[in-house]
């Protein structure tokens, strides 16, 4: 999901990570399209904060660059580097696993003993799917557990990354979830309130027993339309026992209200969501909850897959999710960590290097953080995207990667954008957005039906209407002068 960013000047990040400051600069005979420039001018959006490279593919045209040597924020369009990396290097049928394991034997329904969850880093083990390993463990034959739930988070050697807090210090913000070895549901709990016949309810999925709520919310009589942004509001307050979340506002009978928050760290969840689904299922777990790596004579019991890469790279680009891109560049660090790499992030950042160069493709420009572009210190040109997007084109896996991303006026990001347009249907283009960052990278077609490695990056510290003018880059690509066959056609 695109994400906020207080303004920021590239110049002040560039001197922050000890980058030199490049002045913009443009090959002889660059320049950006009449109709791009005029939207800059419309938005009073200087010309020198667009990088633009755009590379024909599959048939004739002038490529065109501006400022494609810069080093820029991307955003979110930074998880196409992670995503083509993770394609190539784990395979596009690549799967993570979930387990549980258990220290004692199992004898009429009861574990005598302690019962472990290993997390592998799944980027999508959602509700659902935890349901169902809880359902085969029950099929195993375990109905009590007589000892501790023990969490095994221990996947990744995680980073010490700074927090994301440039806009507001909210924390319990869904996108703003970090990556770990254990996720479950992306962290998130989804609060419900409903008026019924005058009487306000609320409830959360999952229900988990240390978040309690504190209902303040005032009913209203009954409103032939409920209005789409009620006036309902939630504050947690951090307990030593857990959290209780104060609901406010009003709502009118007969409408209900959904609202997403993520109020607990990632053990608290995981336990919660694991006992609240247990004891739906009629069991029990007597001991406490408590965090420790599976022991090596430890059994194991019963195992999930997670969905193969391919699904998760289309959740990540379709819907930019920033909590599912860095736990697959984390994977990515994991899969390939050495003992010289201090932590999976650096390890990630080392092993997407070493794959750029074997692949020809300078990577001068490249900051990678955290793989997800929700960052303020992530950094790449436009001509290293656009380079790494036509190497993708040429991949045994491109009809993957392409498809990953939101199609223009259709889905994702992508869906209310360039509707009634000659582009809409015809361009799968990756979304990036930031306080001061308006980004575009992708592939888009022309009049010809021939295909274009586009990317467009607008660093400003007001970036307003900059997301009209990277729309007017895909309508002036497209606008490619008629070839001969088209024109005999008709």
């Amino acid at each position: 999901m695109n994400n906020l960013l207080r303004p920021l000047t590239l110049s002040g990040v560039l001197l922050f990570l000890g980058l030199p400051l490049c002045a913009p600069s443009t090959a002889a005979g660059d320049a950006l399209p009449r109709t791009v420039q005029k939207a800059l001018k419309h938005h009073k959006l200087e010309s020198h904060a667009l990088s633009l490279a755009a590379i024909p593919l599959n048939g004739p045209g002038q490529a065109t660059t501006y400022n494609a040597d810069v080093s820029v924020n991307p955003a979110s369009t930074m998880k196409l580097v992670t995503t083509y990396a993770a394609l190539e290097l784990l395979g596009p049928a690549h799967q993570w696993q979930t387990e549980f394991y258990a220290d004692g034997p199992i004898r009429e329904g009861v574990l005598n003993g302690n019962l472990y969850l290993k997390g592998g880093g799944d980027p999508k083990l959602n509700m659902e799917k935890l349901w169902l390993l809880l359902r085969d463990l029950r099929a195993h034959g375990v109905q009590t557990v007589s000892g501790d739930l023990v969490l095994d988070r221990s996947h990744f050697v995680q980073p010490q990354l700074p927090e994301f807090d440039d806009d507001g210090g909210d924390e319990t913000r869904p996108f703003l979830v970090a990556p770990d070895s254990l996720l479950i549901n992306l962290n998130a709990q989804r609060f419900t309130t409903r008026n019924e016949l005058g009487r306000v309810y609320i409830s959360t999925e999952p229900p988990i027993e240390s978040v309690r709520i504190d209902n303040r919310v005032r009913s209203l009589p009954a409103s032939k339309t409920c209005s789409a942004w009620p006036e309902v509001h939630y504050k947690p307050i951090r307990q030593s026992d857990g959290v209780t979340v104060v609901v406010s506002g009003e709502l009118a009978q007969g409408c209900d209200h959904q609202h997403y928050l993520s109020v607990l760290d990632h053990a608290s969840y995981a336990g919660g969501a694991v006992r609240s689904i247990w004891q739906e299922l009629g069991g029990q777990i007597l001991g406490n909850d408590r965090i420790d790596a599976v022991p090596e004579d430890a059994r194991m019991l019963v195992r999930a897959q997670s969905p193969a890469l391919t699904e998760i790279i289309r959740d990540i680009n379709k819907y930019s999710n920033n909590t599912m891109a860095k736990q697959l560049f984390l994977s990515l660090g994991a899969e390939f960590r050495t003992s010289a790499d201090p932590d999976d992030a650096m390890a990630a950042q080392r092993v997407i290097r070493q794959w750029l160069a074997r692949k020809g493709i300078k990577s001068s420009h490249l900051v990678m953080e955290n793989g997800s572009g929700l960052s303020r210190a992530e950094r790449v040109s436009a001509r290293g995207m656009a380079q790494l997007l036509q190497d993708a084109w040429r991949s045994p896996y491109a009809a993957e990667f392409i498809s990953s991303m939101p199609l223009a006026a259709m889905d994702g990001t992508m869906r209310k954008r360039l509707r009634s347009t000659s582009v809409a249907g015809k361009a799968h283009i990756k979304t990036g957005t930031l306080n001061n960052v308006r980004a575009i990278a992708g592939y888009s077609r022309d009049v010809n039906g021939n295909t274009w490695a586009v990317v467009a990056i607008l660093n400003h510290p007001r970036p307003y209407g900059a997301s009209a003018v990277l729309d007017q880059v895909l309508l002036d690509l497209y606008q490619q002068p008629k070839s001969q066959r088209n024109t005999a056609r008709r």
